[in-house]
């Protein structure tokens, strides 16, 4: 499309001489007679440039370019003025509207030609450059929010190495104090039979994996016994898996322990890693493994043996580097011996065996223990570990433990919340007898509760304890409280 030029002349042979002149170059000539039609004609045609008679009848040639550039639409469109020899007065006006050139009359076809091209292409230039301006505007712009971007990726990235550093520190720590906690140190018992056990446990440390058997009457310690193995073991920072052997179900016992892919049986709508694969690099800890069922026996045998778990439903084997360390309060060798248990799955387990004794039998650690929990419950309960005077001292190392170390731990949190963190007295020892059991009590023979809320509360979780024998969470299961509730309200500050 050719390029347009707007002549603005009241004369006509001036207006043919300009389009004689431009015409053979190929662009197009647009015609007006006044500064009016001038603005009309240039604001719907949108010329290259205008080609303007200084003095014109009306709106001469000053005014009308001073309102082209007042137009937003029209101000960047090069005006050159043709004036006459005595009107250059007037074109210093018109430059000072906004004129870029003038032309003398009479003028030279070539002279014209050459200057409007001139203009035209420094028009071109102006607009080619407020273009790549305006772009680089734009590319500023996106690289300004890019950087901005960038920044916010930054700080995100700072904050999460910080949150991860900071987890790792937490974990870290959490997995020192589950070693104080759990480990060796964590053990109490200065009785001779205990510091034999303490002492042959050391001894495991560099047999990572060699599976444990301990054995012992209910309530002796067993779970914590291979806790303290784990966690004095180089495979501390792994898992410890612990798993009750009589609380699963014998239909899912296969699953539970070696996992399950998709699909393996009605209802597995996905994969499913088992006990094993979940300890992989830690420890297994399977109590009351003389309840196991001899088919799981035999698969458990297996996977001692090679080493690895086949998942219900799959293939594929997958190894695994599980210490397993086993524990029962039965005797095993009657239970091979009734054919409940097999003998071969006793010997791989029993690499190295643990026989705890019973309370009863290691006295020297009976007010050890004592002192022990007291100050873990107060610790939970923020208050100070009390005393225990010489009466309550005497009456528990005069008593059988029949629970052995779980009962005193019971009986040690129940005397502490009776005495309201005051010293212990014996009779804030309830020991529990078969013949105390809740069953056999008599609801009506207990008294009416006070009218104060809160000694009715006290009164009523007094009741509670003895009704789980001393178990602080089976009592705020019974009240329907969190046991963190019985600490509140039985303390008294």
């Amino acid at each position: 499309m050719p390029e347009r030029i707007l002549v603005v002349d009241d004369v006509v042979t001036n207006v043919q001489l300009l389009a004689q002149a431009l015409e053979p170059a190929g662009y197009e000539i647009l015609v007006a007679q006044n500064g009016r039609d001038a603005l009309r004609i240039a604001e719907r045609a949108q010329p290259g440039l205008i080609l303007m008679d200084v003095m014109m009848p009306g709106l001469d040639g000053v005014a009308t370019c001073r309102l082209l550039k007042q137009n937003p639409e029209l101000a960047d469109i090069p005006v050159i003025f043709i004036t006459a020899l005595d009107e250059r007065e007037s074109v210093v006006k018109g430059f000072t509207a906004g004129g870029v050139d003038y032309i003398v009359k009479p003028f030279h076809p070539e002279e014209v030609l050459r200057r409007v091209e001139n203009h035209l292409n420094l028009h071109r230039l102006a607009r080619s450059l407020e273009q790549s301006n305006r772009e680089l505007k734009l590319r500023l712009a996106e690289l300004e929010r890019a950087n901005r971007a960038l920044a916010e990726e930054r700080d995100k990235l700072a904050r999460t190495e910080y949150a991860l550093e900071t987890a790792d520190s937490r974990l870290n720590a959490l997995a020192q104090r589950e070693q104080q906690r759990w480990g060796m140190d964590g053990l109490v018992g200065k009785s001779a039979t205990m510091q034999a056990i303490l002492q042959n446990i050391r001894k495991l440390h560099h047999s990572a994996g060699t599976s444990v058997l301990i054995t012992g009457e209910s309530g002796t310690g067993k779970e914590l016994i291979a806790r303290a193995i784990h966690y004095s073991s180089p495979r501390a920072q792994k898992p410890f898996i612990p798993v009750n052997c009589v609380a699963i179900p014998a239909e899912l016992a296969e699953s539970m322990f070696f996992g399950h892919v998709k699909g393996a049986f009605t209802g597995a709508s996905g994969g499913q890693k088992g006990f094993f694969e979940l300890a992989d690099g830690g420890t297994l800890f399977l109590d009351e493994i003389g309840d196991m069922p001899l088919g799981l026996q035999a698969k458990l045998l297996r996977v001692l043996e090679d080493g690895e778990v086949r998942p219900v439903g799959s293939q594929k084997a997958i190894k695994t580097d599980v210490r397993v360390v086993a524990a029962t309060n039965v005797n095993l060798q009657e239970k091979i011996a009734a054919g409940l248990f097999r003998a071969d799955l006793f010997y791989r387990l029993a690499r190295f065996q643990v026989e705890l004794p019973p309370l009863r039998q290691r006295r020297g650690d009976i007010l050890l223990l004592a002192q022990h929990f007291l100050a873990l419950f107060a610790r939970e309960m923020g208050v100070r570990a009390p005393d225990i005077n010489a009466a309550a001292q005497e009456a528990l190392q005069n008593y059988h433990f029949p629970g052995n170390v779980r009962e005193l731990k019971n009986l040690i949190e129940r005397a502490l919340i009776l005495s309201s963190g005051k010293t212990v007295e014996p009779e804030h020892l309830q020991f529990q007898t078969l013949s105390q059991s809740p069953q056999t009590s008599s609801v009506t023979s207990l008294p009416p509760l006070p009218l104060n809320l809160k000694e009715a509360e006290q009164v009523l979780m007094r009741r509670a304890l003895d009704a789980a024998s001393g178990n602080i969470t089976e009592a705020a299961r019974l009240l329907g409280v969190h046991r963190s509730k019985l600490y509140r309200v039985m303390t008294i500050d």
